[in-house]
């Protein structure tokens, strides 16, 4: 088959979903819309040096009609209308003077016809000399305490010397009110006024400050429905772990106790305010509101998976009880059912030439394709043994097809969550697993993997086949403060999770695994359209040292459902999903080099990603971004140079650590960023590590075309594409990731 055309297919349902999605990325903001008015081509406000052109036309409703108009649709051009322009003469010389430019003027402005049915605006403006802060005075706090007066007025937007900006004046109020009343000043307020002198361009601010009375939290009252099935004790009882009688009153605890409250998952609308204060007690009371919603839920849907390296089609339903047996208990049984193809759907229907004509002659019938599925049930009990620790037990069966595997098992798991805050929980839990795995990767599947690359304890595997058990305990703790889980813009978030198995517990298997993350995000620029993110992620698996036949002090094979994958939409994006691994070879016959291995796993992980997105529209974000990964065979290391592959795989910044750039377009959405990214692998490294599926060793590389999605491979005299290592090969240098959320 030729490889050009093998990719293009793949990426033929992105390019029609993101299409569509283009269609539907902007907006018209003009005044007027009206199809006997001329369209507007051009909109150039000249003079401006210290105010930005782009602020002032977000500020007015006139618009340029977008270069890309006649390619959609869906959004009609932006027209012109006298009045509104007009009006935004005058709104340029507002925002002028709330920028503190009280001596800017429109010196001239133009309409100026381009054609019969569209127009070109021109105005020129002097934007004269700023307004600055000559002085500033602040009356009202003199009887606080001195720390409490610094508290409130440190680093303020507005200082001597500053810019006047009516903004800035405005945030200067709501930032020393907002620090009074965190303080306990429940009843703060702050106003003023600022006098401003056109003539020598000075502006004398006055800040005048009512902090009265400092105030304690008092009684936590709740307004429900009329007949609530959640006791109001319950309630306060949450609300009380953020605001405690006696305690000074402060916002943030509000907005905790409120969070507390929506986390016990039955209301639908949780809004935490304080009451009227009693000045005589020097008390605030605090109402709870709470609506609640209902308690049992069906949920229905479907998706799609579009990955290079698989796609899959999958139902799924959900049916959850938030007050099962009463007591707030949560019960949930769900499941999907769903058909995978690896790598792609028209792969299954694919033929493979025979005779060396250049034509299919039979059914490729070593491509894995099959049903997946899964059912689970989960049980949850709130407030067990104290208010902030819940129980957690379920129970899981799944048949699943991975790229080296497909199997049949079950999952049970039981244990409490601690979370003392709502940013914060610590999730200690004993798992156990058992799993039939058979090395034969799909139904029709020829090629098989043996018990020993899936890590099957010796003696348990029939030929590809073995069964498993893994009981381990684990511990995860995370600490999370982003702003919002699907799309975050500010924060940070930091997880640990531990794994310990075998021994006592019992299984086949004795393991420590660690796996620490942290992300962290920051706006910038302009309006904050622009988003730093970055994330790390490092993981190693360690089993114990044990004898093997040849006398040699190796470590015990880990189980393959235990170890390290990487690549991915949400992981190292030079690697399509779960390519980044140790590699098996299982069918060296193939005609594409990266369907002649498999992904096995390894026993360490790093991932780094650094992301720089750009706001373009309300819905639409680009980005660029470096990741770079290992998956390593051997325990994760930092040492020097290893000749022992096992060993160098797993090294930081060794050979086997790679390196790939890569754009990407978001389309905002009520479900989550809809995220579509293309990245390019370095050539930076070596070809990925390949072993002996007879022995476990490790064996010689396979090359591979070294294609962007088909394009650039090497070509012989016959115009087929030719073989030739690099970094991570043979998997192709680009991929493409079509998904729902940001990638971290």
């Amino acid at each position: 088959m030729d490889v050009a055309a093998r990719h293009l297919r793949q990426l033929l349902p992105v390019l029609v979903l993101l299409a569509l999605s283009a269609g539907c990325a902007t907006t018209s903001s003009s005044g007027a819309q009206a199809p006997d008015q001329p369209k507007v081509v051009g909109l150039d406000i000249q003079g401006t040096n210290q105010v930005k052109a782009s602020d002032i036309k977000d500020k007015i409703v006139t618009s340029k009609t977008p270069w890309w108009e006649p390619f959609n649709p869906f959004v009609p051009p932006n027209y012109f209308d006298p009045n509104t322009w007009q009006a935004d003469l005058k709104r340029i010389l507002r925002y002028y003077e709330s920028e503190g430019f009280y001596q800017a003027k429109i010196l001239s402005e133009a309409v100026r016809p381009e054609g019969d049915d569209a127009v070109a605006l021109e105005v020129n403006v002097s934007e004269g000399q700023p307004t600055q802060v000559t002085a500033v005075g602040v009356t009202g706090l003199e009887e606080l305490p001195a720390a409490h007066r610094e508290k409130a007025l440190e680093e303020l937007p507005l200082a001597q010397g500053h810019v006047f900006r009516e903004e800035d004046w405005e945030a200067m109020k709501e930032v020393v009110q907002q620090r009074l009343r965190e303080l306990g000043y429940a009843e703060a307020t702050v106003s003023g006024e600022v006098r401003v002198d056109v003539v020598t361009l000075g502006a004398q601010v006055d800040l005048r400050v009512e902090p009265g009375p400092r105030y304690r939290f008092g009684t936590i009252f709740v307004a429900t429905d009329a007949n609530p099935q959640v006791n109001p004790r319950r309630i306060i009882e949450q609300a009380q772990g953020a605001v405690r009688k006696g305690d000074w009153f402060s916002e943030s605890a509000l907005a905790e106790a409120q969070a507390r409250v929506f986390r016990m998952g039955v209301f639908g609308a949780v809004k935490v305010n304080r009451g009227a204060p009693d000045r005589d007690s020097r008390t605030v009371p605090v109402v709870v509101d709470v609506r609640e919603a209902p308690f049992r839920s069906i949920r229905l849907g479907g998706g799609v998976g579009v990955d290079s390296a698989r796609q899959e089609v999958r139902v799924l339903g959900e049916w959850t009880h938030r007050n099962f047996f009463g007591g707030l208990r949560r019960l949930t049984v769900g499941g999907r059912l769903g058909y995978a193809f690896i790598p792609n759907i028209t792969a299954a229907f694919d033929k493979i030439d025979i005779d060396g004509d250049g034509d299919g002659d039979e059914p490729n019938i070593s491509t894995p394709h099959g049903l997946v599925g899964q059912l689970y049930v989960q049980f949850e009990q709130p407030r067990f043994l104290a208010r902030d620790l819940r129980l957690q037990a379920s129970l899981t069966g799944e048949r699943g097809l991975e790229q080296a595997y497909n199997f049949i098992g079950g999952r049970g798991r039981g244990g409490v969550v601690w979370q003392p805050h709502p940013d914060f929980s610590l999730n200690s839990s004993y798992n156990l697993e058992v799993y039939r795995l058979q090395g034969q990767r799909g139904l029709q599947d020829q090629t098989t993997v043996p018990p020993l690359v899936l890590g099957c304890p010796s003696g348990t595997g029939q030929l590809d086949t073995c069964n498993i058990s893994v009981s381990y305990l684990e511990e995860i703790a995370e600490w999370d403060r982003r702003n919002d889980p699907l799309a975050p813009n500010s924060g940070y978030y930091a997880a640990l999770s531990l794994q310990a198995g075998g021994g006592p517990l019992l299984g086949d298997y004795t393991f420590g695994r660690v796996l620490p993350e942290v992300r962290g995000y920051i706006n910038f620029g302009p309006k904050d359209r622009f988003i730093l993110a970055a994330r790390l992620r490092m993981g190693t698996l360690l089993t114990p040292v044990i004898t093997n036949e040849a006398g040699e002090r190796v470590r015990q094979e880990s189980a393959i459902v235990n170890r390290f994958f990487g690549g991915g939409g949400s992981s190292m994006r030079g690697f399509n999903a779960r390519r980044l691994s140790p590699m098996n070879k299982s069918n060296p016959g193939a005609e594409q080099p990266s369907d002649q291995v498999v992904p096995v796993g390894g026993n360490s992980l790093v991932e780094t990603s650094v992301e720089l997105r750009y706001k373009l529209f309300k819905d639409l974000e680009l980005a660029a971004f470096h990741d770079s990964g290992l998956a390593g065979a051997g325990s994760l290391n930092f040492g020097p140079h290893q000749d022992d592959i096992r060993k160098e795989s797993s090294r930081i910044f060794g050979d086997y650590h790679y390196q790939a750039v890569g754009i990407g377009v978001r389309y905002f959405t009520i479900v989550g960023p809809i995220r579509l990214d293309i990245a390019r692998r370095l050539n930076i490294g070596k070809p990925l590590p390949i072993f002996d599926p007879t022995t476990g060793q490790a064996g010689d590389t396979v090359d591979g075309f070294k294609d962007c999605f088909g394009l650039g491979a090497k070509k012989d005299s016959n115009g087929k594409s030719v073989s030739v290592p690099y970094a991570g090969a043979p998997e192709g240098l680009c991929t493409f990731f079509l998904s729902i959320g940001e990638a971290f």
